[in-house]
């Protein structure tokens, strides 16, 4: 047999590495009925608890009665409805940017826009810590692939000492399993002490950071000059689906003239536009969900300090309890799954070895008692685990 599968799979359940979907039985909310049980769940990126919102839902459905259910072909040929440009409006508004260009997911905005402004003789310079499809984006793109020590501005000056042709830097704003900040200050100085360009992916930091809800650079205070290419992603605090770039106009049509998962892909269907226009105007309005998702950041922190587990330097609603094993890691979790929370475990190689870890997450459709809810099953099923080396070898 030319591909022995059945090996591969074997040693990944031995390594307490093997994925399972879980099947969501209802719609995406805080509280949740997943393979048949009735869950409070702690582990979406719905933070501002939009994906159910009805408001969000009526436009939905008032969008597919007016403009049908599929997008039909490329937005080049005859895919880019009313509803997608005027989306693309609303998000460069948003940004303060002059355009924004709507793509299908934020793989394909992380693929297709940095493959499109390097290549052969370039040079892409990454944080170790980004996500999976910057990585993959930077190594497909032929330029020169280096990646700096995480959030280090003085490992990222070392590296554009080396870099040649167009320079091109690529940074998380929030990092999806730590929940920290790019440094973006720092790293934006030396982009520019070197003539390169920043790119940031803020999918997990529009909606959250910013007074209004513009992301990480709002919070930094940085425009278009130090940022050039801003990436954001809307299946998370928006609670639809897509993503987008935005940045200048000649940015923008060069992404359209060669940003390949662009040109070959079918555009969304118009009605997701539809619903993104409706929750990003709830997003930028009911400044009560940030603050109220701040409070609740706080309480679980503090409650989980008083239990005396181990967090990560994160202000934004990904709260990580690192654990050390990944056994470790899945016994936690299915501690939590008998008390009717659900936790993800999140292991290698999503995470970097022995940094096993329960990746919460807080929505603003969580109650103050249901943090209090999570901190009691954490005490009681941290009670009942075996004591173990947090830094148990995988």
């Amino acid at each position: 047999m030319p591909f022995d599968l059945s090996s591969r799979l074997a040693a990944r359940r031995a390594a307490h590495l093997y994925r399972r979907r879980p099947l969501l039985d209802a719609p995406q909310d805080v509280r949740v009925r997943v393979d048949g049980e009735n869950l409070l769940a702690f582990c979406s990126n719905d933070y501002l608890g939009l994906a159910n919102h009805p408001e969000v839902i009526e436009a939905f459905a008032q969008g597919a009665r007016r403009w049908g259910v599929g997008g039909g072909a490329s937005h080049l040929v005859v895919g880019h409805s009313t509803p997608h440009h005027e989306l693309e409006e609303a998000l460069a508004q948003l940004t303060g940017r002059p355009r924004a260009l709507l793509l299908s997911s934020g793989y394909m905005a992380n693929l297709g826009t940095v493959t499109a402004l390097v290549g052969q003789g370039d040079t892409v310079l990454e944080d170790r810590l980004n996500h999976a499809s910057l990585l993959d984006a930077g190594l497909l793109s032929g330029a020169r692939f280096s990646r700096y020590l995480h959030n280090d501005p003085a490992s990222l000056a070392a590296r554009l000492e080396k870099a040649t042709g167009d320079t091109l830097i690529v940074t998380d704003g929030v990092f999806s399993m730590d929940g920290d900040l790019a440094n973006l200050p720092e790293l934006c100085a030396q982009a520019r002490s070197r003539g390169a360009w920043m790119m940031v992916d803020d999918a997990h930091g529009f909606g959250c950071l910013g007074q209004q809800g513009g992301g990480i650079v709002e919070h930094f205070g940085l425009g278009l000059e130090e940022v050039p290419v801003l990436v954001g992603t809307l299946g998370k605090a928006f609670g639809t689906s897509g993503a987008f770039v935005a940045g200048s106009e000649e940015l923008i049509e060069t992404l359209i003239q060669f940003a390949r998962p662009y040109i070959y892909t079918t555009s969304q269907p118009p009605a997701v536009a539809c619903a993104t226009l409706k929750s990003l105007q709830l997003l930028r309005d009911e400044h009560w969900r940030r603050s109220h998702l701040q409070q609740l950041i706080a309480r679980f922190r503090q409650g989980a300090g008083e239990l005396g587990l181990q967090l990560m330097e994160s202000p934004t609603p990904i709260q990580p309890i690192l654990v050390g094993s990944s056994a470790r890691a899945m016994a936690l979790s299915a501690a939590l799954r008998g008390q009717g929370i659900m936790v993800t475990a999140i292991r290698p190689p999503t995470v970097p070895r022995n940094t096993a870890r329960l990746r919460v997450t807080l929505s603003a459709a969580h109650s103050d008692s249901d943090v209090d809810q999570l901190l009691d099953a954490l005490k009681f099923a941290l009670a009942g685990l075996p004591e173990q080396d947090l830094a148990d070898e995988e």
